[in-house]
């Protein structure tokens, strides 16, 4: 494809600025038990981050990423201002929705919007990225992917919408945009890197199928004035332009397989199809103007009406040669449409989830330190101080008890007379004579005497061999 197809970007919420210091003091003074006054530098850091992330200054990448440390930051200060009450005022953007502002007191309303917000940062990414460049390609893939992630938490996380943008039904028809999109990109890369056709015509068919679901959807909403009329145009023409291809991949390939006549009945089912998206994509030209709607290209009528156009002379010559090498060489019987096996399609991606996005490394750098770091609950101070004083009480104990246990030990030992007394009997198993062991006077004579019997022992051994020398 020459041109790039247009993508549709997620309408933009606006909000005017809030007052994030006077309730965020309140709470300090009343459940902290710290002086405000101490965090104003932190109260003014976090309306600066408020202010950065919703006024999209820069280009869309910086307005992503300031996002990014907003919410992050929002989900830090959830867990110490869980029950906080600050006006939030949000509308959505240029009539893509309805535009009447909503204002919540709850941070869930807060933190919808800004993820609402950041679907639509992300929506805008991959529909500016240039798709003829495969690194811009992989991050159009990636931001449409993203973009669905983070309406997909909005749906499964706040169940109850305030707002008409919020609400389950527009988020999920949001959501199967975005898909479509995204396996609208990686079907447009099969055919870039010349993949084969029976591949390409199965990822097309996922494509048409998830562009007519969507279609189906928003036909539920029209006279609402939810959604921008201009995008069902670019939806049908999408889903009869990709059920086109569909066909025509799927000719591609039963012609290499010999299958002629199948794959002359696919042609004229193709050209079909391109026709219909032709007079459709000729009827947008003339009813869309670019300014009214900021959610698709400036130049989306023309980029589609020549995608068509270019696809319809593809499959005019390739029916034509079908034909006459039909006529000519193979005459094979064309069976019907009906007969036609079904072809299978191509399980689409799943969305990005937030928790992905946020595993990044990246990410985690953009948000940085929890704002309120310094910040420790009253009840915290007071446990930490009631445990300090435990411990000590159970240090204090044990202390008392090993001195206790020792002037024991030592009372004993002294009873004994230990370790002195067996100093001395050491001396005397040594034959020192200096150790100092008194013996009882019976004890003395009774070792005189043995040594007395063993004189004597000696002496009779001594005659006896006398005696028998003799």
């Amino acid at each position: 494809m020459s041109v790039q197809s247009p993508l549709i970007a997620v309408p933009r919420k606006t909000t005017t600025d809030v007052d994030w210091a006077t309730p965020i003091r309140h709470v300090i003074a009343a459940s902290y038990g710290e002086d405000p006054n101490n965090y104003a530098e932190e109260c003014a850091v976090l309306q600066r981050c408020r202010q950065d992330a919703v006024r999209g200054a820069g280009s869309d990448q910086t307005a992503r990423d300031l996002l990014y440390k907003y919410f992050g930051q929002l989900e830090l200060l959830e867990l110490r201002f869980a029950e906080i009450k600050v006006s939030f005022p949000w509308q959505a953007l240029n009539d893509a929705f309805t535009d009447k502002l909503t204002t919540q007191t709850s941070l869930a309303f807060e933190k919808a919007s800004i993820i609402h917000l950041i679907s639509s940062i992300l929506s805008s990414l991959a529909q500016s990225a240039s798709r003829s460049d495969p690194d811009g390609l992989k991050r159009a893939y990636y931001n449409t992917r993203a973009s669905a992630g983070m309406l997909t938490y909005i749906n499964e996380n706040f169940l109850h919408a305030p707002s008409t943008d919020l609400s389950r039904e527009v988020v999920h028809l949001l959501i199967g945009i975005m898909m479509a999109q995204a396996t609208e990109i990686f079907t447009e890369k099969l055919i870039e890197e010349k993949k084969s056709a029976s591949l390409i015509a199965r990822s097309a068919n996922q494509t048409a199928s998830m562009y007519t679901s969507v279609v189906d959807e928003m036909k539920e909403f029209q006279g609402k004035g939810v959604f921008d009329r201009n995008w069902l145009y670019v939806l049908q023409i999408k889903a009869k332009l990709f059920g086109s291809l569909t066909q025509y991949y799927k000719a591609t390939s039963d012609s290499a397989a010999g299958k002629h006549g199948a794959a002359l009945v696919r042609l004229k089912m193709a050209s079909s199809l391109i026709q219909d998206a032709q007079k459709q994509a000729s009827s947008f030209i003339y009813t869309f103007v670019g300014a009214s709607t900021p959610s698709l290209p400036h130049d989306a009528a023309n980029a589609l009406n020549e995608i068509v156009k270019a696809h319809a002379t593809v499959c005019g010559e390739a029916k034509d040669q079908a034909v006459k090498d039909n006529d000519l060489i193979y005459h094979e019987v064309l069976p019907s449409e009906a007969s036609l096996p079904v072809i299978e399609k191509l399980p689409p991606a799943a969305p990005i989830t937030i928790q992905d996005v946020y595993g990044n490394q990246e990410v985690t750098k953009l948000i940085g330190p929890d704002i309120f770091l310094r910040l420790v609950p009253l009840a915290v101070h007071e446990s930490a101080s009631v445990y300090s004083e435990e411990k000590a009480k159970l240090v204090r104990a044990e202390v008392d008890k090993v001195e206790v246990a020792e002037g024991e030990v030592q009372a004993g030992l002294d009873h004994l007379n230990l370790p002195d007394e067996i100093d001395r009997w050491r001396h005397l198993l040594e034959g020192d004579e200096t150790g100092d062991i008194p013996l009882s006077q019976e004890l003395k004579r009774l070792v005189d005497s043995v040594g007395d019997v063993r004189q004597v022992e000696n002496d009779l051994d001594r005659l006896d061999v006398e005696n028998v020398n003799a």
